[in-house]
């Protein structure tokens, strides 16, 4: 018989994208998106930064060819994002120990970084937070990689499971795969503490762990500075480790897809080997870097004066995420939501989880047309004067049941 695609049936929606177009095919007029993480401005617009029209348009003017970029990409643009994530005095920079391909989005950096796991570690297992972000598993699973997971949200207190995190790592064999939110965690906005960094690092170290860095958000939670406290403690003594990080948040280039896998080798030879290895993984994956995102970043990274103008843009949307999550919180307990107030108060970054059911957030979606994701992960940088309160009343309806 001839092979068919006839009874093919359709692959189930992505737990995000899938609810972006539910949305969009939503006729209702008064629907609110609070589940794709992007930022929006009080008009609820994701605006284009200042500093990246800029940079485009030295880029556009200045601009001779269209050839392809190198496997793993422009070198101002990796060695811009290095700095940026390591800082230029870093010890494992100046010893050449860090090597950076240049990525379609931190998406595209977290496959690479699993196919260079498959590749090199076959046998390896990726742990991964419960929960984490919906894509995790499809990436590395895709890979050809086998998951598990660690403790992560102590839902009674709103906080950390620190010890349930660290007592299932214990569990793990040497070689396998932790995959860490760097700041921000997705979808619970519960990151370690700086003395929780040292333990989870020591631990690390003592079961021979590799680690695995989604860098996501930086600038998002406290500063790009101090955001970078995680991946600053994981990449002392000669620590082996993977970085995935993404420009997406930071310079609002979501349609861009720029994005960075850097790889902390022992020794500069490791470093060169393990890139070599990446390469192979890019070549068969997607060739070369798209260019105009890369370009972009670098622009304005290279550029003091345009760096400076642009961390006062990161600044300014950090701010409105902080000022939208005390709002949220306000919103929920003047609508008599019956939430604890200190845990949402706590979370940083784009996301708070407020740990609903299926049917919650379904009653949200079909009663209400408020959209989040599962477990109730409300987007706070989504959040407008004009839509915080129908959006409060809704959740405070299906919380009361």
């Amino acid at each position: 018989m001839r092979p068919t695609f006839a009874d093919l049936q359709p692959a189930p929606p992505d737990a995000i994208l899938g609810l972006a177009e539910a949305f969009r095919a939503d006729p209702r007029t008064d629907k609110i998106s609070l589940a794709s993480g992007v930022y929006v401005d009080e008009s609820g617009t994701t605006p284009v930064l200042q500093t990246v029209l800029e940079a485009e348009q030295r880029i556009l003017h200045g601009q001779t060819t269209k050839l392809y970029k190198p496997i793993a990409g422009d070198p101002a643009y990796t060695h811009a994002v290095r700095e940026l994530l390591f800082g230029a005095e870093h010890q494992a920079l100046a010893e050449g120990r860090v090597e950076t391909l240049h990525t379609p989005g931190g998406t595209g950096a977290l496959r690479v970084a699993a196919d260079l796991v498959r590749r090199l570690r076959p046998a390896s297992t990726v742990w991964l937070s419960s929960p984490t972000w919906p894509n995790h598993p499809q990436v590395f699973d895709a890979a050809g990689l086998d998951t598990r997971t660690y403790p992560y949200l102590d839902g009674a207190r709103g906080g950390l499971d620190f010890e349930g995190m660290l007592g299932a790592l214990a569990a793990a064999a040497p070689g396998d795969v932790v995959v860490l939110h760097a700041c921000c965690h997705n979808p619970t906005g519960i990151d370690p503490t700086p003395e929780q960094w040292e333990a989870i690092a020591a631990l690390v170290d003592v079961r021979g762990l590799l680690p695995l860095l989604d860098f996501a958000y930086q600038g998002f939670g406290d500063g790009l500075n101090e955001d970078a406290v995680g991946l600053m403690t994981m990449a002392r003594s000669g620590r082996e480790l993977l970085v995935a990080s993404s420009f997406s948040k930071n310079f609002a280039l979501y349609a861009e897809r720029v994005g960075a896998l850097s790889i902390v080798a022992s020794t500069r030879p490791e470093a060169h080997a393990l890139l070599s290895h990446a390469k192979v993984a890019v070549r068969a994956n997607y060739s070369n870097p798209p260019a105009h995102g890369g370009e972009i970043v670098a622009t304005i990274l290279l550029d003091p004066a345009l760096r400076a103008r642009w961390e006062d843009e990161v600044t300014a949307m950090r701010e409105r995420i902080n000022g939208n999550r005390a709002r949220f919180v306000e919103g929920l307990e003047g609508a008599g939501a019956p939430i604890e107030p200190a845990p949402l108060l706590r979370q940083r970054g784009m996301f708070s989880l407020l740990g609903l059911t299926t049917e919650q957030v379904a009653r949200l979606r079909t009663e209400f047309g408020v959209y989040v994701v599962g477990r109730g992960r409300v987007n706070v940088a989504g959040l407008t004067g004009r839509n915080i309160g129908p959006a409060c009343a809704a959740i405070a309806a299906v919380l009361a049941g």
